[in-house]
C-alpha cells in the first residue's frame, strides 16, 4: 500500500520530522542561493529551451500599475520591493530557463483597494494590457485576469468580461482581499459564474489585516503568505464552495502554503457534524482536487509531502519571477535533478499538467491528457448520510 493511501485510510499525521531545519529557503550563502540548493547543474540554454516548461506563476508589472502602487505606498509589500518588468526581460528570462509559456498575473495586493471604481478601472486596464501581451507573443504569454475582489458585483462583471471577451486563460483571486477570505458567502455569485465557465482560478496569497497586525518582524512572504493561502483553501472546502462548484480548477500558489503539512489535521473536520453537508465527500477528496505550484517551495521536504498527498497530475511549475530570481533559478535546478521525481513526473510537473489546464499551449500533434471530471455528492451517498444522522445524534446525546 502506498503511503498516500495509508495516510487517507489510517489517519497517520505527516510527521514533523519531514521538515528539517536545513530546509529553509531563507538561509542563503554568500552566493545568494539557499543553503539547501544543490550544486549548480551545467545546462546550456539550447538544452533548456528544448524543455518547453510552462510557468503558471509569473508576474506582470506594467508601468502604470507600478506607478499606482507607488502612489498608494504599496511599492514595498510583504517585505518585497516592487521589481521592474518588461516583456523583453520576461522573454529573456524564459528563454534562459527553458520556459516556453508563462501565465501572467499581478503580484499581491493586485487591485484589492478600498475604492471600488478605481479598483475596477485598474483591473480592466491590466487585463487589457495582458491581452495585448498575449496577442503579441502567441503561445508565450497567457493571463490570469485581475479581479476587483473587494466589490463582489464588480468582481463578477470583470471576470465575465475577461474570460468571455478578452480570452483570459483564467482568473487570479487572492486568498484574501485583505478583509475577506475565499469561501465566504459574498463570493457566491462569482463562484457560480466561474463554475459555469469551467474557469481556472489561480489563488495567490495576500496580507490579511490580521497578518498586518501581528507584526512579527519577519517579511510577510516568509510566514503570513503561507497562512493566507492555507486559510483560504480550508475555507473553500469547509464552506462547501468546492462541493457546490465542482467545475472550477483551483491552483494554489507556492505549494499551497501550510496546507499539505496540515492536511490530515484539517481532515478531522470529517468527524464534526457541522461540516457534514459542506464536505460530504470527505475533506481529503476536496483537498486532492487542488493543483499546487512550486514557486518558493521546490525542496525535498515539500515535494516529498506533496508526493504523499496528491497525484503527480496535480503539480505545476511556478517561478514567481521577477521576485526572488535567485530562488527561482535554484528551484528550476532542483526540479531538473531531484530523485523525488521520475522522468514522467518531471515532464508532468513542468509541462504536461499545465497543458491539461491550458490545452491551447500544446504544440501541434502533442498529446494532452483530459482534465478529470468532478461532480457533487451522489443522491445515494446523500441518502446514506441522512439515514446515519439520527444515529449520530443519538450517540452524541448519550456521550453528552
Amino acid at each position: 500500500m502506498k503511503r498516500r493511501e495509508f495516510v487517507a485510510a489510517s489517519g497517520v499525521v505527516l510527521g514533523a520530522s519531514i521538515l528539517s531545519a536545513t530546509d529553509s529557503i531563507a538561509a542563503t550563502g554568500a552566493s545568494g542561493l539557499p543553503s539547501e540548493a544543490p550544486p549548480p547543474v551545467d545546462m546550456g540554454s539550447e538544452f533548456r529551451r528544448s524543455e518547453g516548461v510552462v510557468d503558471v506563476h509569473q508576474h506582470v508589472i506594467p508601468d502604470f500599475y507600478a506607478a499606482e502602487l507607488t502612489r498608494r505606498g504599496l511599492n514595498v509589500f510583504a517585505g518585497e520591493s516592487l521589481p521592474t518588468w518588461s516583456a523583453q526581460s520576461a522573454l529573456a528570462y524564459m528563454d534562459d530557463q527553458g520556459i516556453s509559456s508563462a501565465i501572467l498575473s499581478l503580484p499581491a495586493p493586485a487591485v484589492c483597494f478600498d475604492e471600488p471604481r478605481e479598483a475596477s478601472l485598474l483591473a480592466r486596464r491590466c487585463n487589457e494590457f495582458m491581452a495585448r501581451a498575449k496577442a503579441s507573443e502567441p503561445g508565450r504569454f497567457g493571463s490570469f485576469a485581475a479581479i476587483p475582489q473587494r466589490e463582489p458585483g464588480s468582481a463578477c462583471a470583470e471576470a465575465i468580461h475577461a474570460l468571455d471577451q478578452l480570452g483570459a486563460d483564467g482568473v487570479q483571486l487572492l486568498a484574501s482581499d485583505g478583509q475577506h477570505f475565499l469561501g465566504e458567502p459574498r463570493f457566491e455569485e462569482l463562484m457560480a459564474e466561474l463554475d459555469k465557465r469551467q474557469a481556472k482560478v489561480f489563488v495567490h496569497p495576500n496580507m490579511h489585516a490580521t497578518s498586518q497586525s501581528l507584526a512579527l518582524g519577519t517579511p510577510g512572504y516568509l510566514v503570513e503568505f503561507a497562512c493566507d493561502t492555507t486559510r483560504a483553501a480550508v475555507n473553500l472546502i469547509l464552506s462547501g464552495t468546492m462541493e457546490r462548484y465542482p467545475n472550477i480548477s483551483w491552483i494554489l500558489a507556492e505549494g499551497g502554503g501550510c496546507l499539505p503539512y496540515v492536511a490530515w489535521r484539517i481532515s478531522l473536520a470529517n468527524a464534526l457534524p457541522e461540516f457534514d453537508d459542506a464536505a460530504p465527500q470527505g475533506v481529503l477528496h476536496y483537498l486532492r482536487r487542488f493543483y499546487f505550484d512550486t514557486a518558493l517551495c521546490a525542496s525535498p521536504s515539500v515535494l516529498a509531502t506533496l508526493n504523499e498527498l496528491v497525484e503527480p497530475s496535480r503539480l505545476l511549475y511556478g517561478s514567481d519571477w521577477p521576485y526572488l530570481p535567485h530562488v527561482g533559478e535554484r528551484d528550476f535546478q532542483f526540479i531538473q535533478t531531484t530523485d523525488l521525481l521520475t522522468s514522467t513526473g518531471r515532464g508532468q510537473l513542468q509541462r504536461g499538467n499545465a497543458l491539461s489546464l491550458f490545452p491551447r499551449l500544446a504544440r501541434q500533434g502533442e498529446a494532452v491528457a483530459a482534465l478529470p471530471v468532478y461532480d457533487v455528492e451522489s443522491s445515494s451517498h446523500w441518502a446514506l448520510r441522512q439515514m446515519k444522522k439520527p444515529l449520530s445524534a443519538l450517540a452524541q446525546s448519550l456521550k453528552d
